[in-house]
């Protein structure tokens, strides 16, 4: 497969702007999609640790999120084996690169380093919603500086970064329907409990009040509720006494007693 003249030109473009940049411009491009993807690996800790305190559905999506990666990056590499097209580093004359050309037959399209990129800063947005605004900035930078450094044309990180954020998300909220039910199981055991966090107790509905220590059993409940007033004293002197028959209803109201 050839690459497209518009990408091959814009290869070029972005490739000769890093030539004039500093050196440690080019440093920081050329480690920077790994040390990216060390980040991505670190946040998914974060992600499992913070899920030890939610429900089984979050602590499911966390344990999903690798798996989801790995899901879109066999997707990436069986594309890449049956598409073949090669590098820019190769294939455009008079290609400048920052990094080192990949060997012959590790083909270009689609770029697995966006894939993984991408599809991590998915799996972490779809379990860990509030991290987007840092995930995907994160994802699309570490996508560009593959152009950035040479090695790829600017279509493959597009391609890659769309297997990325598509096939990720399917693949976690499609596992988490297993997981969900497995966390909840392994909570019972003692071991289930420290890797994967205890089950969060229930809270009590809206205005719920307990009823305070020493109290008859039926004065449990909401505030001015029917609850509050079963066990509440009747003053002697009230002409008009509530008489319950021998099935706990009401059944008249008496009149003064003679």
């Amino acid at each position: 497969m050839g690459a497209p003249d518009f990408s091959a030109d814009l290869y070029r473009d972005i490739t000769e702007f890093a030539q004039g940049t500093p050196s440690w411009v080019h440093s920081a491009a050329d480690v920077g999609t790994d040390a990216g993807l060390l980040l991505f690996a670190a946040l998914f800790v974060a992600g499992w640790w913070r899920a030890r305190g939610r429900d089984a559905r979050a602590m499911g999506l966390a344990l999903a999120a690798p798996f989801a990666v790995v899901s879109a990056y066999l997707v990436s590499e069986v594309s890449k084996s049956h598409i073949q097209e090669e590098r820019p580093c190769r294939a455009v004359a008079g290609a400048v690169h920052i990094a080192a050309c990949p060997a012959q037959g590790d083909w270009s399209f689609p770029s697995n380093h966006a894939t993984i990129a991408a599809a991590s800063a998915s799996a972490i947005v779809v379990a860990w919603r509030a991290m987007a605004p840092v995930v995907l900035p994160l994802a699309a930078l570490m996508a560009f500086s593959r152009v950035f450094v040479g090695v790829h044309y600017p279509h493959d990180v597009a391609a890659g970064f769309v297997v990325g954020v598509v096939v990720a998300p399917v693949v976690a909220l499609l596992l988490v329907r297993a997981l969900g039910p497995l966390v909840e199981a392994l909570r019972g055991g003692a071991a289930g409990a420290v890797l994967l966090g205890a089950r969060p107790v229930a809270a009590a509905g809206p205005g719920f009040q307990p009823a305070p220590v020493g109290a008859a059993p039926g004065m449990a409940g909401s505030r001015g509720g029917a609850g509050s007033m079963v066990g509440a004293a009747v003053p002697a002197d009230d002409a008009s006494v509530t008489m319950p028959d021998v099935m706990g209803g009401v059944t008249r109201r008496q009149g003064p007693l003679p």
